[in-house]
């Protein structure tokens, strides 16, 4: 039976977030600090790609490293590559970065960035330093609301803008605000990606299958004391049984809307 290994979502790095992103920002030195406690409690980071490959029938031998973990970044903030990557180059750390091609600074903007984006330079840059560039969409929208036109071309468009600028067919996905649905996992996979992360706030193990691996979210407020309990697994359900109860009661929501705009949409 495979252990449960942690994906940590981290957002934006920075000292001065936007105040919209201010809750899911660390700060350079917070997130130091909790690299370096990786380091000393000996835990071996692995990308997205390499802990889904292990976890497959066919993996042929391909296993994890002892105490594995996996770090994660969504969206493309600027400070992923001013402050992150010194970090983990610094200590010879893998990590996932998830871009929404949509919002980064460049050719493909489309607007609706929350702070400053990387530019396609920085993103080559990390990518260089051995950090997995996956997809995100390319607007971030909720992929679960879009119909199937416009899903196709949020997975297919990101796919495509990362591939033309890096050269990589990316390989991993992780879906904006973790929704997906059964009809998005399978779009997801159409599109070309063999795996991807959802949020779900608990550790990521083989069961969950390689399209809806759980992480759990670095957050402002996340203390050492509290990140150390979280590599653990020991936190989990204490710190986000808030956060899953508002996701559920969202999910409702969203499930509501979805319902009347079919509906409307019957009577067009």
């Amino acid at each position: 039976m495979s252990a449960a290994v942690p994906v940590l979502m981290y957002h934006s790095v920075t000292r001065t977030p936007d105040p919209r992103t201010h809750a899911l920002s660390v700060t350079p030195e917070a997130f130091a600090e909790q690299m370096t406690l990786l380091a000393d409690r000996d835990f071996r980071p692995v990308t997205t790609a390499q802990l889904a490959a292990s976890w497959r029938p066919y993996a042929g031998g391909a296993g994890l490293p002892p105490q594995p973990v996996l770090i994660t970044f969504d969206d493309g903030y600027e400070g992923v590559h001013r402050h992150a990557l010194p970090v983990l180059a610094e200590l010879g750390f893998s990590a996932s970065l998830f871009v929404s091609t949509g919002w980064l600074r460049g050719a493909h903007r489309s607007g609706g960035a929350l702070d400053t984006m990387l530019d396609w330079d920085q993103v080559r840059e990390l990518a260089d330093a051995g950090v997995e560039i996956g997809g995100h969409s390319h607007t971030h929208p909720e992929l679960d609301q879009l119909d199937d036109d416009a899903l196709r071309f949020e997975l297919t468009r990101c796919r495509d803008i990362v591939a033309d600028e890096l050269g990589t067919v990316p390989m991993s996905f992780a879906y904006p605000y973790g929704y997906s649905s059964r009809r998005v996992r399978t779009a997801v996979r159409e599109a070309g990606f063999a795996q991807a992360l959802a949020v779900g706030n608990g550790l990521a193990c083989r069961a969950q299958g390689p399209y809806a691996l759980r992480r759990v979210t670095v957050r402002h407020s996340t203390s050492v004391r509290e990140f150390e309990r979280l590599i653990e697994g020991r936190a989990i359900v204490r710190n986000f049984a808030r956060d899953r109860a508002l996701t559920k009661g969202y999910a409702m929501v969203r499930r509501a809307r979805q319902v009347r705009r079919k509906a409307i949409g019957s009577r067009v």
